[in-house]
């Protein structure tokens, strides 16, 4: 989650499915695989002073630069920035020029393919974002990260692409008041003279660069327990020990062991829970998930326990596999808000899942309402701003569940565990994922990913049914209002007759106007339209 609380063959894919990058800048015959960031933070001075040692695989022969991106002080940023000191490459210093955010870096020789390269990188500056440094809510200093979508080159140099997965390390001198948490596992903590402390984080899988994580403050710290010896943690504000210990203990362990049996292993070292300043609902970083301020109430309010089981669900969708691009941020934001749904089903009960399911819904047709073109996949991102809306967040979730719909549980989770499995630690794109569910199918899925993630809109449905004693049969008229082409899609009818269970009869849907006749001995009580809610529309269904 971004900022924002959650309501919720081969070839021939990429032959079918319309294809489109993000216009993010990039390198594309640079490969980091793994950062160095040794970073000197004090309480005198916003100022930070880094070296980041950056270890590149040259993918392309004959290069003779590289690019590394990292702010510079500008104006529009109040002179914010970061100022490159040094570049050097085994001890020799290197050429560069360090211009529109981008640090441009001569080899001391053509590159052979493959080559790998290590750069240290000397610098400091006062971030104007990507590292908020400040007070906290109880008037204490405190440093902690935001780097979603793009913003961790503006206090570290690297590839800032969602693209780029590397491991990474953190060396953190600070005030020694303070305790440092960042990704993966801490393997070093030492007092230094001068009242600093030094803190070591290594992160053994690779991630991408949005998902670096650094929290430093006051902080009490709790081991709550494990799962299958992944410790999980609880780090709030000192002042916050009591609540925050009581709201981060439930339902972590338990999110954790269901998504890890539903879908596959959990990636990383350890799985914290983190208190911070720098996310107003919940910040997925890899293996340490930064929620707001306010997130501790003492009172395991239901709206931040929902925030819990969806950060953690990004552990797994958004980290583990991360989509290629930023077009393809449903990957992220759909599936973790409908693996809350699922766990939300699974831990207490199909009517609180069925509320959910709804109030996504309404959020989906508010949208849809003023912007009837969007669809969620976007056609090539341009405006970072614009990365992530009610729709990839909403509508995304809602596919995931018509998805389960059209295939049936058993044939959803084999697809569902098979994505996971081969793209788990590297990155996916939408055809990816549909060739996947595909496979586990037997079957083209072409028209229904084309429908519900390249198109906008949802259906429009007005509905009638009427039941014919001579013919002793029940008609169905189902007429789609919207603008734009008819959806295709199964529509279940529940019939409920007296004395019977509730019977459910599916209709494929593809016509402006479809007529069905359903077999029928006696007139029924009721019949409803989609009893089990599993397709996104704006319906009326009413008897004629």
């Amino acid at each position: 989650m971004k900022r924002t609380v959650a309501a919720f063959a081969l070839c021939s894919v990429l032959a079918t499915l319309p294809l489109a990058a993000d216009t993010y800048p990039k390198n594309v015959n640079l490969d980091a695989e793994h950062y160095r960031f040794t970073l000197s933070l004090r309480d005198d001075t916003d100022e930070i002073h880094g070296q980041a040692d950056v270890d590149l695989r040259l993918t392309a022969a004959g290069s003779t630069d590289v690019e590394l991106d990292l702010a510079q002080p500008a104006a529009a940023r109040n002179g914010r920035g970061m100022r490159v000191s040094r570049v050097t490459s085994g001890g020799t210093p290197l050429a560069y020029r360090h211009e529109n955010d981008r640090l441009h870096i001569t080899l001391p020789s053509p590159s052979a393919q493959g080559q790998l390269v290590r750069l240290t990188i000397a610098y400091d500056g006062v971030p104007a974002t990507g590292l908020i440094i400040g007070p906290n809510k109880h008037g204490e200093r405190s440093f902690f990260s935001d780097n979603w979508p793009d913003k961790a080159h503006q206090w570290l140099p690297l590839i800032d692409h969602i693209s780029d997965k590397a491991t990474c390390e953190f060396i953190v001198e600070a005030p020694s008041q303070y305790q440092v948490i960042s990704n993966g596992l801490r393997v070093e903590e030492t007092d230094l003279p001068g009242g600093r402390r030094r803190t070591v984080w290594r992160q053994s899988v690779p991630i991408a660069p949005w998902l670096f994580a650094l929290g430093v403050a006051r902080f009490a710290v709790q081991r709550v327990g494990e799962y299958e010896h992944v410790p999980i943690e609880t780090w709030v504000y000192a002042q916050d020990r009591d609540a925050g210990f009581y709201d981060f203990a439930v339902p972590t362990r338990d999110v954790l062991a269901y998504f890890s049996e539903a879908i596959g292993p959990y990636s990383y070292e350890k799985l914290a829970n983190v208190q911070s300043n720098s996310a107003s609902g919940g910040m997925e970083a890899a293996s340490n998930i930064f929620y707001s301020a306010e997130s501790v109430t003492g009172a395991r309010a239901t709206r931040w326990r929902n925030v819990i089981i969806h950060e953690i669900a990004h552990q797994w969708f958004g980290n583990a596999v991360t989509e290629r691009d930023w077009d393809d941020v449903w990957l992220s934001e759909g599936f973790a808000t409908y693996f809350t749904l699922l766990y939300i089903e699974h831990a207490y009960g199909r009517d609180e899942f069925v509320e959910g399911l709804k109030a996504s819904r309404q959020t989906v047709l508010d949208f849809n309402g003023k912007y009837p073109t969007y669809h969620v996949v976007h056609p090539n991102l341009s405006d970072m701003s614009q990365v992530t809306t009610p729709q990839t967040y909403q509508k995304g979730g809602w596919t995931l569940h018509m998805l389960r719909g059209v295939l049936g549980d058993e044939t959803f989770w084999a697809g569902i565990r098979a994505y996971y499995r081969r793209y788990q630690n590297l990155n996916a794109s939408t055809a990816d994922f549909r060739h996947a569910m595909e496979e586990a199918a037997g079957r083209d899925l072409g028209w229904f990913f084309d429908e519900w993630l390249y198109r906008g809109g949802v259906p429009k449905i007005d509905g009638r049914w009427h039941y014919d004693a001579a013919g002793r049969k029940l008609e169905i008229e189902l007429t789609q209002t919207q603008d734009g082409a008819p959806f295709t899609m199964p529509v279940d009818v529940g019939i409920d007759t007296a004395g019977a269970p509730l019977r459910i009869e599916r209709m494929q849907v593809a016509d402006r106007k479809a007529t069905f006749g359903i077999p029928c001995d006696r007139k029924p009580n009721a019949v409803t339209l989609d009893p089990r809610l599993w397709v996104l529309m704006d319906a009326r269904f009413v008897e004629r």
